[in-house]
């Protein structure tokens, strides 16, 4: 299973408000048995622009009204804090320019139905092919996130190290025993990606998705959608992640960057032509990367000595200690280490952050690996977006031999 860094956030779509005229909408709300209460309407409003609204209900019964410039996945709720961590009663579904109703006869909002939304009709669609994954999956997934509460409590009261390092075991697990749903819901979402090419539940699914596909699939992907869809705010973000997956796949011109090591020496990519240098891109807390460091080190040592490097750029730029523990522990000491260079105060004002080595490789899921020949030119890409270990094993043998 792969760790994805691309988390998918409340309201994926961000619109081109400037280029398009924004129409009115209306949604009523009948909600059975729901207090007289604030009720929160939040959806996305321009490019990083989200709009949050609320109403008082009076028996359940309560009506927004706004302006959309396209179709978008909104989310009712009645708790603020709850809602920012995904949780309490809410309701998400997809919102257009038109006349709405939400109804639910069990005073919860997580069983509502919204109607008079023709997207929404694709989402419905959408959702009842996932169902009978989602009801495997669920006590699964129910156990995780109890599971993660519970090690991030003892975290915050420094429990012992053997404490948290069960508690890293029994998680891994449970994904692991996660991982064939998620691979059944992938084949679920690319057969609707597939049927439904000029959708916008589409858009947003592929969105999500495309990161993780080889580069020639998403393209044969997106090339399907119209050009509405291709030029509405999701299309034009899965064109970016396309054109991002590019410039890390074979064929391309690697990267070149400079950076501290590990060791506090400047690393340049530059420095390594003339050798075939794998980049691995991971993390401490990636369980996947961490099970892989064992395979990595026996490729190493078969063959480093006949011109073979690996460059670890790991997404540790937050903790500094835990990268330098899980490199220690691990034993991968015997090749090169860099931190990836993200800044999130930047990425949160979403400014231009060129110290992140990631962004320019479209490095989306960990681990990912990137493997560069002597002239500097990609020629395999494993992991997100990319091919499995088998073919990169296979790629090296015929490089190195045997």
């Amino acid at each position: 299973m792969k760790y994805s860094m691309l988390a998918i956030p409340f309201l994926l779509l961000h619109l081109q408000g400037n280029a398009q005229t924004a129409l009115p909408f209306t949604l009523t709300g009948d909600v059975k048995g729901l207090p007289n209460r604030y009720v929160y309407l939040s959806y996305a409003a321009g490019p990083q622009q989200y709009k949050q609204d609320s109403v008082l209900s009076s028996n359940g019964k309560f009506t927004f009204t706004g302006t959309l410039v396209q179709p978008v996945e909104g989310r009712i709720f009645l708790d603020k804090k709850s809602f920012m961590y995904g949780e309490g009663d809410f309701v998400s579904f997809f919102m257009e320019s038109a006349n709405m109703q939400l109804k639910s006869t069990t005073g919860r909002l997580k069983e509502a139905k919204l109607t008079g939304s023709k997207v929404q009709l694709d989402q419905d669609i959408l959702t009842a092919a996932r169902a009978p994954i989602q009801k495997k999956l669920q006590p699964l997934s129910d156990a995780f996130n109890k599971g993660n509460k519970a090690y991030i409590a003892d975290i915050k009261a420094k429990k012992p190290e053997a404490v948290l390092e069960a508690w890293k075991t029994k998680l891994d697990k449970i994904k692991s025993q996660m991982e064939p749903f998620y691979d059944e819901m992938e084949k679920v979402d690319k057969a609707f990606i597939g049927e439904h090419p000029n959708s916008y539940v589409t858009a947003q699914l592929l969105r999500y998705r495309v990161s993780a596909m080889p580069l020639a699939e998403g393209e044969a992907y997106y090339a399907k959608m119209s050009p509405e869809m291709q030029q509405s705010a999701d299309g034009i973000e899965i064109k970016k992640e396309l054109d991002g997956l590019r410039a890390g796949s074979p064929g391309s011109a690697a990267h070149e960057f400079t950076k501290t090591d590990i060791t506090g020496k400047a690393l340049s990519l530059a420095d390594f032509k003339g050798k075939y240098v794998m980049l691995d891109f991971w993390a401490s807390w990636c369980g996947p990367c961490r099970k892989g460091n064992p395979h990595l080190k026996e490729l190493y040592g078969k063959y480093s000595s006949k011109g073979f490097e690996i460059i670890g750029v790991s997404d540790d730029d937050s903790d500094h200690e835990a990268w330098k523990k899980a490199v220690d522990k691990d034993g991968i000491g015997i090749w090169k280490h860099v931190l990836r260079g993200l800044d999130w105060s930047k990425r949160e004002k979403n400014l231009p952050n060129p110290e992140d080595v990631s962004d320019y490789y479209g490095i989306h899921s960990l681990p990912t690996k990137i493997l560069i020949d002597p002239q500097g030119m990609i020629i395999g890409r494993y992991g997100g977006g990319g091919e499995d270990d088998e073919a990169m094993n296979k790629k090296l043998k015929e490089i190195f031999g045997s």
